[in-house]
């Protein structure tokens, strides 16, 4: 898989070398909309081991999709959670949360963020919940287009990233 959807399945060797994660990339310096309020929601992580953050599924989850040999994920949000967060936020990112798509799972989710790859890893589940999606967070402007992987873990591993966990709940959380 070449990372080019920003999307990679890889270990994050100093967190666990040896377990496959559901990687994506969060630019905090995107300018797409949907990516800031998802970088935005980031701060309601809690702090595990160092530079890593568990986020409850209330506040953003992610959901997994297979159709054929693409694995798509997509990072959720309740559209009211979006709504307070944003009150101290620019007039046009506000105004941006009444044209997210509405989650096809129903009830108050948004979809913030998609990304697909082709791959024929099916993340693992347990008690109902599928594999947690890490997603690695940054404020690195490149220029020659995504950052690869590679400078992703390098930058958490020197604390210039970090990684938030975001749970995938097998349906819609209530």
């Amino acid at each position: 898989m070449d990372g080019s959807d920003r999307m990679w399945i890889s270990a994050i060797p100093s967190l666990d070398p040896d377990t496959l994660e559901v990687i994506l990339d969060l630019d905090h310096t995107s300018g797409d909309p949907a990516e800031q309020m998802a970088c935005m929601l980031l701060n309601r992580g809690h702090e595990g081991e160092p530079g890593v953050f568990y986020l409850l599924p209330e506040d953003l989850s992610a959901r997994y999709e297979r159709k054929g040999d693409r694995l798509s994920v997509s990072l959720l949000a309740r559209r009211a959670v979006l709504a307070r967060d944003l009150t101290s936020r620019p007039a046009a990112l506000r105004a941006h949360l009444d044209r997210l798509p509405h989650d096809p799972g129903g009830g108050e989710l948004v979809v913030l963020v998609r990304r697909e790859a082709v791959t024929d890893f099916v993340p693992p589940e347990r008690d109902g919940f599928q594999q947690p999606v890490a997603l690695i967070d940054h404020s690195i402007e490149h220029s020659d287009g995504p950052v690869a992987l590679a400078e992703l873990v390098s930058l958490f591993e020197s604390g210039e990233a970090g990684v938030a966990v975001v749970a995938a709940p097998g349906r819609p959380p209530a």
